[in-house]
């Protein structure tokens, strides 16, 4: 038989499979990219034992939990643990506190399935807390860089091809901007910055000292980087990318036309797809309309609607490239412009793509 385990760094550097067996709407709240939700207790069965237990005690509570989860109840339950134990026999299961509930599993995995399977000591809390720690830690320790550039120069091009870049806009699955949006939706705050402190771990266990990060606003979509880390990049230098209006206005174009085009139909087939994808392209404008102001807006609005009936209509996508031009020198050109004169004092280096990458690479070896 496996130990229970504390090794918190070994299981989170090697992926180990996890089986959360708290309450979905814990599970929901945050967890981590290897854990996957088999629950003792459902939502209402939670909330009925923890009544019971504020009101009637510890064994109270465990009288009810055990009445609730009987029968053909718990036998669905061990049979999903069982399965998930055999195929993942190298894993873990936790509860909140690596507690109660964690040893009413592993009790009834023996019992049942003559199944020795060990659980995480101080479960989610514990974990929680050495992710936080590491996040912290790093910023204690550790030199970030950040790449700034116009909209549409491929900063997350270059970040992505770094084995010591940090893409917090892919731990959030939102590409930034008000355009930024995917199909799939963001993951919940607290398993942002999971799943961004575990990407630190391995950067820095495999060496990295120095990170380099995409200069970013403190939210990305509906997420909030990382105190911390935030605070730090507001000192950080940067590495300015610079790429021509018409090499940006394409990748847009492929980014926020063609690729989320493609997301949505996969997601809800052809027609319906369609539909949903130009709306979101609609919302995504007008979300930017107090900024624009409304002549702007309502010019951009029907260059987009334009371009949309033509994609609808046989599939060009060449329309749009109109509205993005314009979006690009009227309004984000001019706002990143500034950004950048308030700036200037930070930037250590500009130049394009391959130049940048040859920085970055000699940086990291200075």
């Amino acid at each position: 038989m496996r130990d229970n385990s504390a090794d918190l760094r070994h299981i989170f550097l090697n992926d180990i499979p996890l089986m959360d067996v708290r309450a979905p709407v814990e599970f929901e709240r945050g967890a981590f990219a290897q854990s996957i939700n088999l629950p003792l207790m459902n939502d209402a069965e939670r909330e009925a034992v923890g009544t019971a237990y504020k009101q009637q005690g510890q064994d109270a509570a465990v009288a009810l939990g055990h009445q609730l989860v009987c029968g053909a109840t718990q036998q669905a339950r061990i049979a999903a643990w069982t399965d998930f134990a055999r195929r993942q026999p190298e894993g873990y299961l936790y509860c909140f506190r690596g507690g109660l509930r964690s040893q009413i599993t592993q009790n009834w995995l023996r019992a049942f399935s003559s199944i020795q399977y060990p659980r995480v000591v101080g479960g989610y809390k514990a974990m929680r807390t050495f992710l936080m720690e590491t996040t912290d830690n790093a910023m204690a320790e550790c030199e970030l860089l950040l790449i700034g550039g116009l909209t549409g120069s491929g900063k997350t091009e270059v970040l992505v091809g770094l084995d010591n870049g940090l893409d917090l806009e892919g731990h959030a699955n939102h590409r930034g901007s008000s355009f930024g949006k995917r199909v799939s939706g963001q993951p919940a705050q607290i398993a942002f910055e999971n799943n961004i402190a575990v990407d630190i771990l391995k950067k820095r266990h495999r060496g990295a000292e120095l990170l380099v990060l995409e200069d970013e606003g403190r939210a990305i979509g509906s997420r909030a980087v990382p105190l911390e880390l935030y605070r730090k990049m507001q000192g950080a230098p940067l590495v300015w990318l610079e790429d021509s209006v018409e090499s940006r206005v394409e990748r847009i174009l492929k980014d926020y036309v063609i690729d989320l085009c493609a997301e949505f139909i996969a997601a809800q087939g052809g027609e319906q797809g369609f539909l949903a994808f130009a709306e979101r392209l609609r919302q995504s404008l007008a979300s930017n309309l107090k900024r624009l102001g409304g002549e702007r807006y309502q010019r951009l609005a029907a260059i987009m609607d334009e371009a949309l009936r033509l994609q609808e209509a046989s599939g060009a996508v060449g329309a749009h490239r109109q509205w993005i031009e314009v979006l690009l020198n009227e309004y984000y050109d001019p706002m990143y412009a500034y950004q950048r004169d308030s700036k200037a004092g930070r930037i250590e280096f500009a130049g394009d793509h391959a130049a940048v990458r040859e920085y970055l690479r000699d940086r990291r070896r200075a």
